[in-house]
């Protein structure tokens, strides 16, 4: 619900419009990305729109494990609605040992460093 019903996005190579079409994409990308932690950071803001830089470990259901780093441009309604959503992504394998986002489940805690800190 925090998408507009017609929400565009890119993500990587893949188009997607609406947000039935957004919850499939997210059902996929969950059911492959275990262990999931992210950080973003804003990059810059300006009226309806946000540049942020994140990345994000995770590891699919082989064990291998993953750094993705991107970018992302997302542009708000005026009822504060994301109506578009424009990331690059590219995954970098790592091993299990070099993980630095190392907290339990759930969200970053707010003491965790985030990216400029951990020097990415």
């Amino acid at each position: 619900m925090a998408y507009t019903e017609d929400s565009r996005w890119r993500n990587r190579s893949e188009f997607i419009q609406g947000r039935d079409q957004i919850l499939q994409f997210l059902k996929r990308k969950w059911a492959k990305e275990f262990d999931y932690r992210l950080i973003k950071e804003v990059w810059a803001y300006t009226d309806s729109r946000i540049a942020v830089r994140f990345q994000y470990e995770w590891h699919d259901n082989a064990g291998n494990f993953f750094r993705s780093h991107g970018n992302e441009n997302w542009e708000f309604s005026e009822t504060g609605l994301m109506q578009r959503r424009e990331a690059s992504i590219n995954d970098v394998p790592i091993q299990e040992g070099d993980r630095l986002f190392t907290w339990g489940d759930g969200p970053r805690p707010e003491n965790f460093p985030g990216l400029t800190e951990l020097g990415l």
